[in-house]
């Protein structure tokens, strides 16, 4: 395949800067489709051109597939990268691509219909080989979960089949509570993402959240870039993501990886991927969890133990260039950690706090990467994700890690907007943490216990 000589990025933030700056690397022009509300940032002013989709709203400028695609034809892209979030893994947005001959830089429709759709990965998951909790087949209403749940035996929880995030999941412990979630469930399910429909699964009680990031090279090989331990999440949403998973012992590592291969492999699968596991580590048993078929915003932390940018891989295989690093040439060296810098104020529940940032002093040195697209003087709008830097150190120890982490959280300054970063602070600096004994409620379960009983 010709290498694309115009790339559309369908994206904004952080990710679409790092696509802009990894693109005229690699001696590609790029557009930038934003929406009137972005207009003015950071990587609209980067790429080399910028075109205005339609007005603030996502659902009118970058969740509108058609004007999405529109505009990547009017401007001669001839390659479109769509990042994480928004289209990233809508099949059908794919799809069109694909129908318009646009390269779509991500693994193709087929592959993403194959396992975004939860249900439909669970069973290509288990044809692999790949170990599942016990689970239920699509759920219509309150009595076929109460009979599922039987089967299964509580606590078990509700997952949405077409997406995750943790929308439309609620865990219940007696069949009480069950009936009383379900259809609140199914609700935020249909809201999130169009389709209701529900599955239950067995819910395990102090799980950790292991995921392995993968690259596909669309000829049934995948290569592994380790795994990433991402335990420390508030109501299902991750907030700090760490590689290598400290905590594994090498038998269970070595099956996670083989089980993702697996899994990715089945489906000659392209591009950047991530299989998630939840990990018992009682037990020491991991089961099948979903796959993200896009790049993360965890990504990062692979890269700094790798040393190999994934975004250059993604665009290198879209303009044809095969990948020629093998396994063995993937090694995992040292610790990183990542944690999101939110516009949040934690103060009042992490409400939302945009604004125009009036000072912006980011940590510096060593081992420390940030990865925003805001500076000081950029408008935060208040219609996306609160997401405005993406923290990330790295050092030759977990623990070295954590304390690096600690002081460019101390270092970092910013103004005019609230932030979480007073809350990293005290979450990093638990004992909890530091001596890496968490899990996927434990952040739930001892800083936030006044917002966890309210929720």
């Amino acid at each position: 395949m010709a290498a694309p000589h115009r790339l559309f990025i369908a994206n904004r933030g952080e990710i679409a800067l790092r696509a802009i700056e990894t693109a005229r690397a690699l001696g590609v022009e790029t557009v930038l489709g934003v929406s009137a509300a972005d207009r003015d940032s950071l990587a609209a002013r980067a790429a080399t051109r910028a075109v205005v989709l339609g007005p603030a709203a996502a659902s009118a400028s970058y969740l509108d597939q058609r004007l999405v695609l529109h505009a990547a034809r009017a401007t001669g892209c001839t390659a479109l990268y769509p990042g994480y979030g928004f289209l990233s893994e809508r099949a059908e947005f794919a799809a069109l691509c694909e129908a318009e001959g646009m390269i779509f830089v991500g693994p193709s429709s087929a592959q993403i219909a194959a396992v975004g759709d939860k249900l439909a990965a669970r069973s290509l998951a288990e044809t692999a080989g790949v170990p599942l909790t016990s689970g239920s087949p699509e759920i219509a209403d309150v009595p076929g979960a109460l009979i599922a749940a039987e089967r299964i035996g509580y606590p078990v929880i509700t997952k949405a089949s077409a997406g995750g995030g943790g929308r439309g999941m609620v865990v219940a412990r007696s069949a009480d509570e069950l009936a009383r979630g379900f259809g609140p469930a199914a609700a935020e399910a249909a809201a999130a993402f169009g389709d209701g429909r529900l599955y239950l699964e067995r819910y395990v009680t102090r799980a950790r959240h292991i995921e392995v990031q993968a690259f596909g090279l669309g000829n049934g090989d995948v290569l592994h870039l380790h795994e990433r331990d991402c335990s420390v999440q508030r109501r299902y949403q991750k907030m700090v993501e760490e590689a290598p998973a400290a905590i594994l012992p090498d038998a269970v590592r070595a099956g996670l990886h083989r089980a993702a291969i697996a899994l990715l492999g089945s489906i000659a699968y392209a591009n950047a991927g991530t299989v998630e596991f939840l990990y018992d580590e009682e037990r020491a048993t991991f089961a099948f969890l979903e796959v993200n078929a896009r790049i993360q915003v965890e990504h990062p932390v692979s890269e700094a133990v790798t040393g190999i940018d994934l975004v250059r891989w993604q665009l290198g295989q879209a303009m044809g260039t095969p990948q020629e690093t093998r396994q063995r040439d993937i090694h995992c060296r040292g610790h990183a950690i990542e944690v999101r810098i939110l516009a949040e104020d934690p103060a009042r529940r992490f409400a939302p706090s945009p604004g125009r940032i009036t000072r912006w002093r980011p940590p510096v040195g060593p081992g420390i990467r940030l990865d925003s697209a805001v500076a000081e003087g950029s408008m935060v709008p208040p219609y996306y994700d609160s997401m405005i830097a993406k923290l990330i150190v790295h050092a030759e120890t977990r623990a070295g890690a954590v304390a690096r982490l600690l002081q460019a959280l101390g270092d970092f300054e910013v103004e005019g907007i609230a932030t979480n970063i007073g809350f990293l602070q005290t979450l990093v600096g638990h004992r909890d943490f530091r001596e890496n004994r968490v899990h996927t409620r434990w952040l739930e379960q001892t800083l936030l216990l006044p917002e966890a009983a309210a929720a």
